[in-house]
């Protein structure tokens, strides 16, 4: 079975330097790495009780990691007022957890920048943020600020069909 419907000629998998992350609509600036889609099912061990010599293994609860985004330190702010709406320092009275959720979505790119997968993550929220790096005055590093989202699920966006390769 061709690996590429569209361009059954193409063997080499998408690399994975070309994408984007979209929440409210617009595409975060600036993003330059984004953790792996990663989900997990328990499994559950089951014995009948008649049958002491053997068993089966049932499929338990599904959880979904963490996903984490990185981007250079600028002055944007949208990983900052994202992580503010769920903990804010000004305390109780100044946070309203009305927005805390947002659903995004991943956009993979191929070398001609045609979109080719999209994923849709569904509830997210911050349950980390790190506004600096690690500051060190001998350095020369590009400082980087990170969000870690809990999620509620994802599924892969079918309407993104591969694009035909010139």
């Amino acid at each position: 079975m061709a690996k590429f419907t569209v361009n059954s000629e193409r063997f080499d998998p998408y690399r994975n330097f070309k994408f984007k992350i979209k929440w409210d609509g617009k595409y975060v600036a600036g993003l330059s790495k984004c953790s792996a889609l990663k989900k997990t099912t328990e499994t559950v061990d089951w014995r009948e009780g008649g049958d002491p010599s053997t068993g089966s293994k049932l499929p338990g609860k599904t959880s979904y990691e963490a996903i984490t985004l990185e981007a250079g330190v600028t002055h944007d702010t949208t990983f900052e007022k994202w992580a503010d709406a769920v903990n804010n320092f000004k305390g109780d009275a100044d946070m309203s957890l009305k927005n805390f959720r947002k659903d995004i979505t991943i956009d993979v790119f191929n070398l001609q920048g045609k979109k080719v997968l999209a994923y849709n993550v569904y509830g997210c929220w911050v349950s980390e943020y790190q506004a600096l790096p690690e500051l060190d005055a001998s350095g020369n590093a590009v400082m980087i600020q990170t969000i870690k989202l809990e999620n509620g699920g994802w599924e892969r966006d079918t309407s993104v069909k591969e694009p035909k390769e010139s």
